[in-house]
């Protein structure tokens, strides 16, 4: 395989945003990920880990509305069946939620399913299982609640020659950082704080994926 291209995957994770609603009314968290759409996110994920079922499934029906009408798959952090109940487009399992065979097996072939990888072995597990890609990092400490350990660059790198799927990287990424990952063979970044905290999400999604794209060495989907 060119080490440069990949062949067509389910998930394009060029620009992947991860959804964060701390201190944002209902009404303005969705207009912030409508802006992020608008500026051409390929890619989202609803993650609420703080709020009960009934409520996470029905601001994942709010999001699904949003994300269908710009044609980008919805993905839900770690519920499955939240997934499934909403219609969304598949899942996002980390390292200490549900199996990713397990996901898959409940999904069915058709949906997307994503898993956290920090070392290659645990990538050709999540590869082996079905995953449809990855999402690799923290490369930065991050700002969200959730408890990060740092990734090499060099790991990023091992884990992205070692599989043949989609490999995004995560944690505190934003435009005035991307240089690290120059010649390294991702597919894409997930952001959070870049486009979700930013005074306008619609221009900082299409500085952001402008930048992804302009990165040299990055996989490409043929």
């Amino acid at each position: 395989m060119d080490p440069h291209t990949l062949h067509t995957p389910k998930a394009d994770v060029t620009l992947y945003l991860v959804t964060d609603s701390t201190g944002l009314r209902e009404e303005d968290f969705l207009t912030r990920v409508e802006k992020a759409c608008r500026g051409g996110i390929t890619l989202l994920q609803l993650r609420e880990k703080e709020r009960s079922g009934r409520e996470y499934f029905r601001l994942a029906l709010k999001v699904k509305e949003i994300a269908s009408r710009y044609h980008i798959p919805l993905l839900i952090d770690d519920r499955v069946d939240i997934a499934l109940a909403a219609g969304a487009d598949g899942v996002h399992v980390g390292q200490s939620d549900l199996p990713v065979k397990e996901a898959r097996r409940l999904l069915g072939p058709d949906k997307i399913v994503g898993a956290t990888a920090k070392t290659v072995p645990q990538a050709l597990e999540a590869e082996a299982e079905g995953a449809d890609y990855l999402g690799v990092g923290a490369i930065f400490p991050t700002t969200t609640k959730v408890v990060t350990v740092l990734t090499a660059v060099e790991t990023l790198n091992a884990i992205c020659q070692a599989v043949g799927i989609p490999v995004a990287a995560i944690g505190g990424l934003n435009k005035g950082n991307l240089s690290i990952l120059e010649n390294s063979p991702i597919s894409g970044v997930s952001v959070v704080s870049a486009i979700m905290k930013q005074a306008d999400p619609e221009n900082a999604a299409r500085e952001l994926k402008e930048a992804v794209c302009a990165l040299p060495g990055r996989r490409h989907l043929s």
